[in-house]
């Protein structure tokens, strides 16, 4: 080692670590933006997507129509964008910082199982709904799944004039659900697993004065 670098590293000694520059500065560091933004945009197209699919029919219950679940993932970015303009300190220093990690990383949690009940009662009416026969009585239309047997449940779906909006149209939206919340609960599951990697993996904690010797170099932890 030449005398020069021996000067240097004695030096960052001397100040128990290194210079300033080399610590991360970017915003992805404190919080990655571009999981916020998915989760508005798939909060949004769900809410709307489940607006129109009550819009065909009032007979539609709300396990059909889960504009619920966008709403909620809706709430869950704001908090996300929240949690990106509060101050960063080390350590959770601050009670508000503290407590919007706690909620966010819950609300990403129940935005989880919620989506991953969607999608799968999303599947069932898809599934069912392709296999529907109807037929057009009173300005309603009206369903069943097997046409020769005279005890078959029917299901009604009320002022539908056209069928082939409950056989056509509305198979499409639950495919639109069913791919939305497939989506959503990745990217829920990816903002979740974000706040405990920055809690407890290898986003940068800086220099714990007292705890190390003062010859070793900054980490991460």
């Amino acid at each position: 080692m030449s005398k020069e670098n021996k000067g240097k590293a004695a030096e960052e000694r001397s100040e128990g670590g290194p210079e300033t520059e080399d610590i991360p500065k970017c915003c992805g560091c404190r919080f990655p933006l571009l999981v916020a933004v998915l989760q508005l945009l798939l909060g949004v197209a769900v809410t709307v997507v489940a607006f129109l699919m009550a819009a065909i029919s009032p007979s539609l219950l709300a396990r059909e129509t889960p504009h619920w679940a966008g709403i909620i993932l809706c709430v869950v970015s704001v908090l996300g964008f929240l949690l990106f303009g509060v101050t960063y300190l080390p350590d959770e220093k601050t009670s508000m910082q503290f407590l919007a990690k706690v909620f966010y990383f819950l609300l990403c949690t129940v935005g989880l199982v919620l989506s991953v009940l969607i999608t799968a009662f999303a599947g069932h009416h898809y599934n069912q709904a392709s296999s529907f026969t109807c037929a057009e009585k009173g300005g309603d239309c009206l369903c069943t799944l097997e046409p020769d047997d005279p005890i078959a449940r029917t299901f009604t779906y009320a002022g539908v004039a056209d069928c082939q909006e409950v056989t056509g149209t509305l198979t499409v939206y639950f495919l639109l659900q069913m791919v939305l919340n497939l989506a959503q609960a990745l990217v829920c599951t990816l903002g979740a697993f974000i706040m405990w990697k920055h809690r407890y993996q290898v986003f940068f904690a800086g220099l714990q004065l007292g705890a190390i010797p003062s010859g070793q170099n900054w980490r991460k932890v």
